[in-house]
Protein backbone atom coordinates (compact mmCIF):
# COMPACT_ATOMS: atom_id res chain seq x y z
CA UNK A 1 0.00 0.00 0.00
CA UNK A 2 1.35 3.42 -0.97
CA UNK A 3 1.85 6.12 1.58
CA UNK A 4 1.38 9.82 0.99
CA UNK A 5 5.14 10.30 0.45
CA UNK A 6 5.25 7.71 -2.35
CA UNK A 7 1.98 8.77 -4.00
CA UNK A 8 2.57 9.88 -7.57
CA UNK A 9 1.62 13.56 -8.08
CA UNK A 10 -0.48 12.79 -11.15
CA UNK A 11 -3.02 11.01 -8.93
CA UNK A 12 -3.38 14.14 -6.80
CA UNK A 13 -4.00 16.28 -9.90
CA UNK A 14 -6.50 13.81 -11.33
CA UNK A 15 -8.30 13.61 -7.97
CA UNK A 16 -8.37 17.42 -7.73
CA UNK A 17 -9.82 17.57 -11.24
CA UNK A 18 -12.58 15.12 -10.33
CA UNK A 19 -13.37 16.99 -7.09
CA UNK A 20 -13.61 20.30 -9.01
CA UNK A 21 -15.82 18.68 -11.67
CA UNK A 22 -18.10 17.28 -8.97
CA UNK A 23 -18.23 20.72 -7.30
CA UNK A 24 -19.24 22.25 -10.64
CA UNK A 25 -22.11 19.77 -10.88
CA UNK A 26 -23.19 20.46 -7.29
CA UNK A 27 -22.89 24.25 -7.65
CA UNK A 28 -23.22 25.00 -11.37
CA UNK A 29 -21.67 28.23 -12.53
CA UNK A 30 -19.53 27.30 -15.54
CA UNK A 31 -16.33 28.30 -13.77
CA UNK A 32 -14.97 25.35 -11.79
CA UNK A 33 -15.18 23.09 -14.85
CA UNK A 34 -12.30 25.00 -16.45
CA UNK A 35 -10.19 24.53 -13.33
CA UNK A 36 -11.13 20.84 -13.31
CA UNK A 37 -9.97 20.53 -16.91
CA UNK A 38 -6.69 22.24 -16.06
CA UNK A 39 -6.11 19.89 -13.12
CA UNK A 40 -6.89 16.80 -15.20
CA UNK A 41 -4.61 17.94 -18.04
CA UNK A 42 -1.85 18.66 -15.51
CA UNK A 43 -2.35 15.16 -14.06
CA UNK A 44 -2.16 13.54 -17.49
CA UNK A 45 0.96 15.56 -18.36
CA UNK A 46 2.72 14.54 -15.12
CA UNK A 47 1.73 10.94 -15.77
CA UNK A 48 3.62 10.80 -19.07
CA UNK A 49 6.51 13.15 -18.24
CA UNK A 50 8.56 13.46 -15.05
CA UNK A 51 7.82 17.06 -14.07
CA UNK A 52 8.70 18.61 -10.71
CA UNK A 53 5.94 19.91 -8.45
CA UNK A 54 6.79 23.63 -8.89
CA UNK A 55 6.51 23.27 -12.67
CA UNK A 56 3.28 21.29 -12.23
CA UNK A 57 1.79 24.21 -10.29
CA UNK A 58 2.88 26.64 -13.03
CA UNK A 59 1.38 24.38 -15.71
CA UNK A 60 -1.88 24.16 -13.75
CA UNK A 61 -2.01 27.95 -13.29
CA UNK A 62 -1.39 28.63 -16.99
CA UNK A 63 -3.94 26.01 -18.10
CA UNK A 64 -6.49 27.35 -15.58
CA UNK A 65 -6.07 30.95 -16.80
CA UNK A 66 -6.24 29.92 -20.46
CA UNK A 67 -9.24 27.69 -19.74
CA UNK A 68 -11.19 30.34 -17.84
CA UNK A 69 -10.59 33.08 -20.40
CA UNK A 70 -11.24 30.75 -23.36
CA UNK A 71 -14.41 29.50 -21.69
CA UNK A 72 -15.54 33.05 -20.99
CA UNK A 73 -14.94 34.04 -24.61
CA UNK A 74 -16.77 30.94 -25.88
CA UNK A 75 -19.77 31.54 -23.62
CA UNK A 76 -19.94 35.18 -24.68
CA UNK A 77 -20.18 34.04 -28.32
CA UNK A 78 -22.48 31.09 -27.54
CA UNK A 79 -24.67 32.02 -24.56
CA UNK A 80 -26.56 29.30 -22.72
CA UNK A 81 -30.23 29.75 -23.55
CA UNK A 82 -32.85 28.52 -21.11
CA UNK A 83 -35.18 25.84 -22.42
CA UNK A 84 -38.05 27.55 -20.58
CA UNK A 85 -37.34 31.23 -19.89
CA UNK A 86 -40.69 31.72 -18.12
CA UNK A 87 -40.17 28.78 -15.75
CA UNK A 88 -40.10 30.96 -12.63
CA UNK A 89 -42.33 33.74 -13.96
CA UNK A 90 -45.94 32.69 -13.26
CA UNK A 91 -47.32 36.07 -14.30
CA UNK A 92 -45.37 35.96 -17.56
CA UNK A 93 -46.79 32.51 -18.35
CA UNK A 94 -50.31 33.94 -18.13
CA UNK A 95 -49.85 36.65 -20.76
CA UNK A 96 -52.43 36.00 -23.48
CA UNK A 97 -54.58 33.76 -21.27
CA UNK A 98 -58.26 34.44 -20.63
CA UNK A 99 -59.24 35.15 -17.01
CA UNK A 100 -62.57 35.73 -15.28
CA UNK A 101 -63.16 38.72 -13.00
CA UNK A 102 -64.06 37.52 -9.47
CA UNK A 103 -64.11 40.87 -7.67
CA UNK A 104 -65.17 43.86 -9.75
CA UNK A 105 -62.38 45.89 -11.28
CA UNK A 106 -63.20 49.38 -10.06
CA UNK A 107 -60.97 52.39 -10.68
CA UNK A 108 -58.42 50.07 -12.26
CA UNK A 109 -58.11 47.51 -9.45
CA UNK A 110 -59.81 44.16 -8.75
CA UNK A 111 -59.31 40.39 -8.76
CA UNK A 112 -59.41 37.76 -11.49
CA UNK A 113 -59.29 33.97 -11.58
CA UNK A 114 -57.29 31.78 -13.93
CA UNK A 115 -57.47 28.05 -13.37
CA UNK A 116 -57.52 27.51 -9.62
CA UNK A 117 -55.58 30.68 -8.80
CA UNK A 118 -56.93 34.11 -7.99
CA UNK A 119 -54.81 37.14 -8.83
CA UNK A 120 -54.84 40.85 -8.14
CA UNK A 121 -55.63 42.63 -11.39
CA UNK A 122 -55.26 46.07 -12.88
CA UNK A 123 -57.20 47.20 -15.92
CA UNK A 124 -60.41 48.78 -17.20
CA UNK A 125 -63.53 48.61 -15.02
CA UNK A 126 -65.32 45.26 -15.27
CA UNK A 127 -68.06 43.39 -13.40
CA UNK A 128 -67.60 39.94 -11.81
CA UNK A 129 -67.95 37.17 -14.40
CA UNK A 130 -66.45 39.29 -17.21
CA UNK A 131 -63.90 37.41 -19.31
CA UNK A 132 -60.71 39.37 -19.94
CA UNK A 133 -57.30 38.74 -21.47
CA UNK A 134 -53.99 39.07 -19.59
CA UNK A 135 -51.92 41.71 -21.38
CA UNK A 136 -48.97 41.65 -18.99
CA UNK A 137 -48.04 41.71 -15.34
CA UNK A 138 -46.44 43.99 -12.82
CA UNK A 139 -44.96 41.66 -10.23
CA UNK A 140 -47.90 39.70 -8.80
CA UNK A 141 -50.54 42.00 -10.32
CA UNK A 142 -51.94 40.93 -13.69
CA UNK A 143 -52.60 43.68 -16.23
CA UNK A 144 -55.83 42.76 -18.00
CA UNK A 145 -57.78 44.10 -20.98
CA UNK A 146 -61.18 43.44 -22.52
CA UNK A 147 -61.38 40.63 -25.08
CA UNK A 148 -61.48 41.96 -28.63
Amino acid sequence: METLETLDPHWAWLALGLVLAAAEMAIPGLFLIWLAGAAILTGLLTWVAPIGVPLQVVIFAVLAIVGVFSGKRYLRSNPVVSADPLMNDRGGRLVGEVVVVTHAIVEGSGRVKQGDSEWLARGPDAEPGTRMRVAGHDGVVLVVEHLH
